[in-house]
């Protein structure tokens, strides 16, 4: 037998290896996040829930969810042990030390100073636009169109609406004279 035989299960065992030893250091970094809680520490769990730990136990921690709330979780239920300035961040909305840029409220500011500039176009750059003073009269001209004739669609669907009012109107009438017939 050959080594050729045997290279896809080399490679299948060294691909299993890594993918445990991968696994064994998350583990190993979770255990000792979770070593290094106090009482006092802010913690997320892994449901998404911020509370304040109380007291540690073997397996167990005793977690204060709302003032005067409190739940036992186990030790492996927590995803994440915060920084004293993220939790305070996050439960109590308190700001952070470095000012953030003001965002204004409404949009005017940013739209102020395109009013205030003259606006440019740049050479070489056609614009494709319809203009606000009621079309391009070269577009019109070539459609054969009037400015002022409504656009074939809409009038199309106008002379149909009317042709089934004069039927109906007609078929009214003469269910009307085959009535007074009789």
């Amino acid at each position: 037998m050959s080594l050729l035989t045997f290279l896809p299960f080399i490679v299948l065992i060294g691909a299993m290896f890594l993918m445990t030893r991968s696994a064994k250091k998350k583990q190993q970094a979770a255990a000792q996040m979770r070593d290094n809680m106090h009482p006092g520490t802010g913690v997320r769990t892994i449901g998404g829930m911020y509370a304040t730990v109380k007291e540690l136990h073997d397996e167990t921690v005793l977690l204060e969810v709302a003032p005067g709330v409190y739940a036992v979780y186990a030790k492996n239920a927590i995803g994440a042990v915060l920084s004293d300035e993220e939790y305070n961040q996050i439960v109590h909305g308190d700001e952070p030390d470095e000012e953030l840029p003001a965002v204004p409220d409404d949009a005017s500011s940013l739209t102020e100073a395109a009013e205030e500039a003259p606006e440019e176009k740049p050479e070489g750059k056609i614009d494709l636009g319809k203009k606000a003073d009621g079309g391009d009269e070269a577009a019109d001209a070539a459609s054969g169109e009037p400015k002022d004739a409504a656009p074939s669609g809409k009038a199309d669907a106008a002379d149909k609406t009317e042709q089934a009012d004069a039927a109906d109107k007609a078929e009214k009438g003469a269910d009307a004279k085959a009535d007074g017939e009789k």
